[in-house]
């Protein structure tokens, strides 16, 4: 049985799907357009087809990491707490997208010498905030716009320090456990403006 060769807006998903798993394991010295083609397994030239230029692949798997992201975003009306909704969502992406995360630190570094990448980046950025300042304002948490940028740092801290630093060589149980402790100090602290 011959592999079936995505059209359309499925190939364009698989090219990106290919770059980003090129980028976390090969680095960008490694993220070809020949390279994104066999790793997707696609015809060659298929991903020049699509995205001609480099900056072009770069910004499609910021854009591709953004849906992925926005579409695992929890509801606050999703039944459990919004703290336990951030804890999920931290402990889930580490758990379950790690090459997501691995790619996406190593196209922010990128950024800083691409304009055209640094739009896309902080146009993610900006949506992902608008998303945490729900679950902030459900928390109670006052002015959750603001409070959404330093809650953003320290949750993208725990999750590079589990991808990239001494965190990596921790039990998937202290983790969580970390997390759930980070989580809820921060909360605490939002809350109380302390």
């Amino acid at each position: 049985m011959t592999k079936q060769v995505p059209l359309g807006a499925d190939r364009r998903e698989a090219i990106a799907d290919a770059a980003i798993h090129l980028v976390a394991t090969r680095g960008l010295r490694g993220l070809t357009h020949r390279a994104v083609d066999m790793e997707a397994g696609l015809p060659p030239g298929s991903t020049s087809y699509y995205l001609r230029t480099r900056n072009a692949l770069l910004t499609a798997c910021v854009n591709r990491m953004l849906a992925r992201d926005l579409a695992a975003s929890p509801s606050v009306d999703a039944g459990a707490s919004p703290a336990d909704l951030l804890i999920e969502l931290v402990v889930g992406l580490a758990r379950d997208r790690p090459d997501d995360l691995v790619a996406r630190y190593e196209l922010s570094l990128e950024a800083s010498r691409q304009p055209e990448l640094r739009a896309a980046i902080d146009e993610g950025g900006r949506q992902l905030r608008a998303m945490l300042a729900q679950l902030l304002g459900g928390l109670g948490v006052p002015d959750p716009l603001e409070a959404a940028w330093p809650a953003a740092a320290m949750l993208d801290g725990l999750l590079y320090d589990r991808v990239a630093g001494a965190g990596a060589a921790m039990s998937q149980e202290d983790f969580e456990g970390g997390v759930r402790r980070s989580v809820t100090a921060l909360l605490d602290g939002l809350r109380t403006g302390r």
